[in-house]
């Protein structure tokens, strides 16, 4: 069942009461500031071919290697951040519907989140071979690892749940509740605390990876789907969706303590902590704004390819990869020369 997350968000508005055009106005605690008019010095350097409609996107800061969720193909393409190519195309099932990734960057492991095969597949990446396919039910959606303590945190929709599974077992371990239609997820590794977007209820539950336990439920903007944390600041970074707005999250008190305009529809998000900055795409004017983690303002705005849905930042190198889903590439950012 291809629920694409787009329609998630609208379906969520109904149950909200609100018709789209109205989302900008939902649950959005602080004013927003104004966009900004300029496009500043961050660049596309390169844009790649990978498989169709390519969704999800994460990356192994350690070995340099990039890897790209194709939910029309059924593959995961396989990206060298040295040559910014296509090394490997893995596949994990043409019907199996790829939409969401993520690495354990310790482990060298990639967990995808295969949305009609319900199942995840664990790929080794070091040899870019499916070594295991975990049954976990109808349409799996978010998935974050903690590689500190190699648990893999899967989002469920439908069942309101975020699962955890063991990365030394792949083995269901526990289910958490959290809120109504959740979808994205992220991990504090440092704090060992989890962050999962409600997109119907317009909330971010904060779950205690120690205990299991949900510690607080945040109030955030519209139909938020994504979430991305900065390791070193503990500052976490919603999109949401139907407010074309990023609510900033700290980390220490679990409140937003801004709210900052970005494009139309943003779905995917990263935080680059060497740099201090974050990314979102922004799906249904296909670009990317940059944010300023010190100041909370846009200090650039990239054009990429068409629909673009997630993206991943490499701190060590200072890239960042998006995902176009209508385009079937991956951009690739870098700060300019």
């Amino acid at each position: 069942m291809r629920s694409v997350h787009r329609s998630v968000a609208l379906a969520a508005a109904a149950i909200a009461g609100l018709a789209p055009a109205a989302l900008g106005t939902a649950a959005v605690s602080a004013a927003p500031t104004a966009a900004p008019a300029v496009t500043g010095c961050i660049r596309v350097t390169r844009t790649i071919p990978v498989g169709a409609g390519p969704e999800g996107v994460a990356v192994n800061p350690r070995t340099n290697t990039t890897y790209v969720a194709n939910a029309e193909d059924g593959t995961v393409s396989v990206i060298s951040g040295r040559t910014n190519r296509v090394v490997a195309t893995v596949s994990v099932g043409l019907s199996s519907f790829p939409r969401y990734l993520t690495v354990n960057s310790r482990t060298n492991t990639v967990y995808v989140s295969n949305q009609d095969g319900d199942t995840v597949s664990v790929i080794n990446g070091r040899t870019n071979k499916v070594t295991a396919r975990i049954p976990v039910g109808r349409d799996p959606e978010g998935i974050a690892a903690n590689p500190r303590t190699n648990l893999i945190y899967l989002v469920k929709p439908f069942s309101g749940r975020a699962w955890v599974i063991s990365g030394r077992t792949h083995r269901v371990v526990a289910k958490v509740g959290v809120g109504l239609l959740p979808e994205g997820a992220a991990v504090n590794p440092r704090a060992n605390t989890i962050y999962v977007t409600n997109v119907g209820g317009n909330t971010v539950s904060v779950i205690n990876g120690r205990t299991g336990a949900v510690t607080a439920t945040v109030p955030v903007g519209g139909a938020p789907l994504g979430a991305a944390v900065n390791r070193r600041t503990g500052t976490i970074y919603v999109t949401n969706s139907g407010s074309n707005t990023v609510s900033v999250i700290n980390g220490r008190t679990n409140r937003v303590v801004a709210t900052i305009r970005v494009g139309a529809s943003p779905d995917g998000v990263a935080a680059n902590p060497r740099a201090n900055t974050a990314y979102t795409a922004n799906s249904f004017d296909a670009t990317v704004s940059v944010i300023n983690g010190q100041t909370n303002k846009v200090v650039a705005t990239v054009h990429v390819g068409r629909f673009p849905v997630q993206v991943a930042a490499n701190p060590l190198t200072n890239t960042t990869y998006v995902a176009n889903f209508a385009a079937n590439t991956v951009s690739v950012l870098r700060p300019c020369p």
